[in-house]
């Protein structure tokens, strides 16, 4: 590995000596340093950043290189005391995060290292990163893709997934393709039709792990696990005027899996839930938007099946995912409105979801939002109701305000069983006044009214801002009427604050907070996990060039 970097150095110097296009280079740093401070009421204990290293972090350096048809990259991943891994633990080590090499001839494109891709909208397989929940699952390996025409390409990959800074033994393989079609000139009617395959491989010692579990199992919940599994979709764009309508239907063969909610029969008699399975699997997504002049609509619908798609089935949470499964409920990006988020299922879920925008006039628009998710026997996993309204005199006033009503099941999204489902009315408001061009003042509040979890919660927050420079920035979060016993055994009211300021200068961001933080989801794009409380000082700092 470290001969294949210093190359890829020596072949970028050659190409700036002896080539009159010397090239360009770009990149961006990002840092993140975190403070922990041991609160005596909310913890957490028995975790090594408050108990003893009190100091940690993060840092990512990414380099580009292109010249003409050549692109080369490299990212320098730095870990130290981190609990971006796992929030109760400590995680420390450096190295390549990421390198890679991509190189078009003719018509052939081809790209070596660890490849960031996905087939359709990802039923079957997508590589990406999302460093707020360490999620990295890059392919190890090589991708060609193979330009038919303008309108049509063949691609092919093959490798092994990244697992932070070694790779997974499982190896993955797949090819797809897409075709643009447009039929007449004065209202054209596009199409976008495009097929995929992948196959999975178990490694001998994923096989080995699986046989060993399953000789545990009495006779009747064992079986023969294979060591290959096939994955296939179909997927098409339909474009006419104002309408869009995306479709894709996805099946896997018979695949290894956990199920948590499978019942496993002991020795004894009795019954525990979770198991190991094989199942084939299904997905069906369909997304339409529609616009209508004032009005725009979106409509999307999902049906999952046994679609758990792993390099390894004893790996769990967000390790080893070859596939992304959409999620089905509205992106909400306020305290309270995102404090419950639903993380999407791969085993059994149904789901359903309609957004409809109308602008009144040039001041006013209303937004409302309504998702369900269910699993396919009907339990209920989550229920939204979302409604906006906005005013805006441009130069002078922005206001935001609405409602959400939701129902959460907390049993299956955070792992709590016996508890009833969360449900909660959250009115909130966003006000942005701007004083001149230079000064502005932003104000948030909101209110969660829940009889559940940890009660009810009031937030506020102040933001002033002098432009093109600085930020300053303040926050309450207060348990009005708590539930939950803390700590100490008590039922307290806690106030959690944030205090921050914000400096940038070009392409640079200086971040410095104070923030005391309650447990909650952590979600990005339906992917989601559960993070304890914290309180402490962040730093964070990101440049680009």
């Amino acid at each position: 590995m470290k001969r294949f970097q210093i190359l890829i150095l020596c072949v970028i110097t050659s190409a700036n000596m002896y080539s009159q296009n010397p090239g360009s280079w770009s990149g961006n740093l990002e840092t993140n340093v975190n403070l922990f401070l041991i609160d005596s009421l909310i913890g957490p204990f028995n975790v090594p950043q408050y108990d003893n290293q009190l100091v940690g972090g993060e840092a990512w350096l990414n380099l580009n290189y292109t010249r003409d048809d050549l692109r080369v990259g490299i990212r320098f991943d730095m870990y130290e005391n981190s609990n971006l891994k796992n929030p109760v633990e400590s995680y420390s080590a450096e190295g390549i995060g990421r390198w890679f090499v991509k190189k078009s001839v003719g018509k052939l494109d081809f790209e070596v290292g660890y490849l960031y891709d996905q087939i359709g909208s990802g039923l079957i397989y997508r590589a990406y990163e999302q460093r707020t929940l360490f999620i990295d699952n890059a392919m190890k390996g090589l991708s060609a893709k193979y330009n038919i025409s303008n309108d049509w390409y063949i691609k092919g990959f093959g490798g092994r997934q990244k697992n932070a800074f070694d790779v997974y033994e499982g190896f993955i393989k797949g090819i797809s393709t897409e075709r643009f079609f447009v039929f007449g000139t004065e209202k054209p009617v596009s199409i976008v039709p495009g097929i995929g395959f992948v196959n999975r491989t178990f490694s001998d010692n994923t096989m080995d792990g699986i046989v060993s579990i399953l000789q545990s199992y009495l006779e009747e919940d064992r079986f023969s696990p294979t060591y290959n599994t096939y994955a296939a979709t179909f997927y098409n764009t339909l474009s006419y005027m104002g309408l869009t309508w995306y479709l894709e239907a996805a099946v896997k063969s018979d695949d290894v899996f956990y199920d948590s909610m499978a019942k496993r029969k002991l020795i004894n008699g009795e019954y525990v839930e979770g198991k190991y399975v094989r199942r084939s699997g299904s997905v069906l997504y369909s997304s339409v938007s529609l616009a209508l002049g004032k009005l725009g609509l979106t409509l999307e619908g999902k049906r999952t099946k046994n679609f758990s798609f792993r390099v390894d089935p004893s790996l769990q949470l967000n390790r080893g995912l070859i596939n992304y499964l959409p999620p089905m409920n509205r992106q909400n990006t306020y305290r309270l409105t995102s404090r419950y988020s639903p993380a999407t299922q791969d085993v059994s879920e149904q789901a359903f979801q309609v957004d409809a925008q109308y602008k009144i006039n040039k001041h006013w628009n209303v937004l409302v939002n309504f998702s369900t998710i269910n699993t396919l026997e009907n339990e209920t996993l989550y229920n939204e109701i979302y409604t906006q309204f906005q005013y805006k005199k441009p130069g002078k006033i922005q206001v935001i305000g609405g409602v959400q009503v939701l129902e959460y099941n907390q049993d299956v999204y955070e792992g709590k069983p016996g508890v009833e489902n969360v449900k909660a009315f959250v009115p909130f408001t966003d006000i942005l006044y701007k004083f001149n061009r230079h000064n502005s003042l932003r104000m948030e509040i909101q209110y969660m009214d829940t009889k559940q979890d940890f009660g009810s919660w009031f937030y506020s927050l102040a933001e002033y801002s002098i432009a093109p420079h600085w930020q300053f920035e303040g926050s309450v979060m207060y348990n009005t009427n708590p539930k939950k016993e803390l700590s100490n055994g008590i039922k307290e009211k806690i106030l959690y604050p944030t205090l921050g300021v914000i400096y940038s200068s070009g392409a640079n961001r200086y971040s410095l907070r104070y923030v005391k933080q309650v447990e909650g989801i952590v979600c990005s794009g339906g992917i989601c996990r559960l993070e304890p409380a914290f309180n402490g000082v962040r730093f964070n700092m990101s440049s680009n060039f």
